[in-house]
């Protein structure tokens, strides 16, 4: 049996401090005082001190508190009851609904075993051409959505998940405004999405340290649900707000701060999420596509510059729309040779073209004559803009493969696109 300890040896803001041999290190513990019972977690040791972050926060902890350890670390329960229901941080349910109590995983346990791991070979469809045509969006893929504060990260999020043809959506929000959760929630819930969603919220207003637990939560779950076959999608937002989350328990911790007062292990931390995408041999797979918001726009910020060493591409989201040369999927050639034979040099085609807008765009901007191939790259670029990168576009594939070949046909001749002959028989729209 787990000895109750009744002294703590100091409180610094949702930290607590004890001694207590034979804990293990991410151990949770139950703290009760006069007002209640609150859940803790082990996050440091240092022989026999142990330090506890305080979940419901330590105000109103008191020296003789009682501590309980419970011998295990955070768990959450899964079965297929999970699927249309809404947690917060610490798996309790948000949405009024029972309590689950069955099947408990325990979280933030290793990533894959590499030789169960298999090549991705499968796109996910999300009906948004900017990921379907230029940045195929591959199963068992880790990639980022850098964004600068106030660009509609959520929105987009929020359209993938109604949208991306998979089985199973885990939402993980953390710091999230309360706009931004009902948001969540009402739009799945009004589309018909939620019966595949799992949603684990943490608001700004919830305690920090259910901030850190929502990404391992929805790993964890995400795993399982990937083991019974499913192919898993996993939305987390906003990645910024679980690091700084970490560099306040750091600041707590009185840890040597490392660039910008983030702690010295932010890429492992980061890694060990992101490295949990993986694509079994014999069962399902797990994607994730993270927000990582820039603060001040700027991408050597620490949690992005991180972050884009871990990952496999990024989607770079500017005045509301992917930007196309910013953006990579560095597994799209792994699968967009498989889906259409023009697909690949429809796609290059077209950026190469938008490329050649903007250097016109810059021309007129400075005062230069324009000759008939500029006015002709003007109305190609401004249709391409309005058409294919408006993220209220929602496609297939296949349709917006065919609305490229149309706004191509509208705006050139056949000769001056610089396409292969073959795919202009064949493809070229007939008048």
């Amino acid at each position: 049996m787990r000895k109750t300890y009744h002294r703590i040896d100091r409180i610094a803001g949702s930290v607590v401090k004890l001694r207590a041999p034979g804990v293990k290190y991410r151990e949770l513990a139950e703290i009760k005082t006069r007002q209640g019972m609150s859940l803790a977690q082990v996050i440091r040791l240092q022989e026999e001190e142990v330090a506890l972050q305080v979940f419901a926060g330590a105000r109103g902890v008191a020296t003789d508190a009682s501590v309980h350890f419970l011998g295990h670390p955070m768990q959450v329960p899964f079965s297929e009851a999970l699927l249309g229901r809404i947690f917060n941080g610490s798996a309790l349910p948000r949405d009024r609904g029972p309590r689950l109590e069955d099947g408990l995983i325990p979280i933030g346990g290793p990533t894959v075993n590499p030789a169960r791991r298999i090549i991705p070979r499968r796109m996910v469809r999300t009906g948004i051409p900017m990921i379907d045509v230029f940045n195929t969006l591959v199963e068992s893929q880790k990639l980022p959505i850098f964004a600068r504060a106030g660009e509609p990260y959520n929105p987009l999020l929020a359209r993938i998940a109604l949208q991306a043809e998979v089985d199973v959506i885990i939402l993980g929000g953390m710091g999230l405004k309360h706009d931004d959760y009902l948001f969540f929630r009402d739009t799945l819930e009004e589309s018909g999405a939620l019966w595949r969603t799992v949603m684990f919220v943490h608001t700004a207003a919830d305690p920090v340290v259910e901030c850190l637990l929502v990404p391992d939560v929805c790993l964890a779950v995400a795993e399982r649900f990937a083991l019974a076959g499913k192919r898993v999608l996993v939305l987390l937002t906003d990645m910024t707000n679980f690091a700084d989350a970490l560099k306040e328990i750091a600041i707590t911790m009185e840890q040597v701060p490392s660039n910008r007062g983030y702690p010295g292990d932010l890429y492992s931390q980061l890694a060990a999420r992101y490295e949990k995408a993986v694509d079994f041999e014999s069962a399902g797979s797990i994607t994730i596509l993270a927000a990582t918001t820039m603060p001040g726009d700027d991408v050597t910020h620490p949690v992005p510059d991180n972050t884009g060493y871990i990952t496999e591409g990024q989607f770079y989201l500017r005045d509301g729309r992917i930007e196309p040369f910013g953006s990579l999927s560095r597994l799209k050639q792994l699968v967009n040779g498989k889906t259409r034979e023009d697909h690949r040099t429809l796609m290059t085609g077209m950026i190469q073209l938008y490329a050649a807008f903007r250097e016109t765009q810059e021309k007129r901007a400075m005062g230069f004559r324009m000759s008939a191939w500029d006015h002709k790259l003007l109305r190609y670029g401004e249709r391409f803009e309005r058409e294919m990168m408006d993220l209220s576009v929602n496609i297939p594939l296949e349709a917006a493969l065919d609305l490229g070949w149309r706004i191509l046909a509208d705006c050139f001749e056949p000769a001056e696109t610089g396409m292969p002959s073959k795919l202009i028989e064949r493809f070229w729209p007939r008048r």
